[in-house]
């Protein structure tokens, strides 16, 4: 069995290309994922993100979202209100542009280390 790269699959992923060719889409619409690939034909609805990609995105765009405002209060404290207007936007904004990157990564994962009948028919994992 052809090992599968797990950087090159996180990176299609991530661009939201097949994990196998990288040239077809991955998605179908925000963030549904097509049933299969338009290129190469490769089977893709036996992903199992579910809820995976929000804990990531919230893992990362909190400890981004809390770092700049700890550092912007130590530096030059700002009233409260402005902290709501810059930092609530920013939240939303980072949190939408990473969640599809992020899914798509995560299904890139799966496929590259074959779980969840990304595997052949019949055959173990690596």
């Amino acid at each position: 069995m052809r090992p599968r790269s797990l950087q090159t699959a996180l990176a299609r992923g991530a661009k939201g290309k097949c994990p196998q060719c990288g040239k077809g889409g991955m998605f179908d619409g925000f963030l549904g994922i097509s049933h299969t690939c338009s290129h190469c034909g490769q089977e893709l609805h036996h992903h199992r993100a579910d809820d995976a990609p929000p804990y990531v995105v919230m893992f990362i765009v909190g400890h981004v979202v809390v770092a700049l405002m700890l550092w912007w209060e130590q530096t030059a404290p700002p009233p409260l209100w402005l902290h709501g207007a810059v930092f609530l936007p920013l939240t939303v904004v980072l949190c939408l542009a990473l969640l599809r990157p992020v899914k798509g990564a995560l299904v890139g994962y799966q496929w590259a280390n074959r779980m969840h009948g990304f595997a052949p028919q019949g055959a173990g994992a690596p």
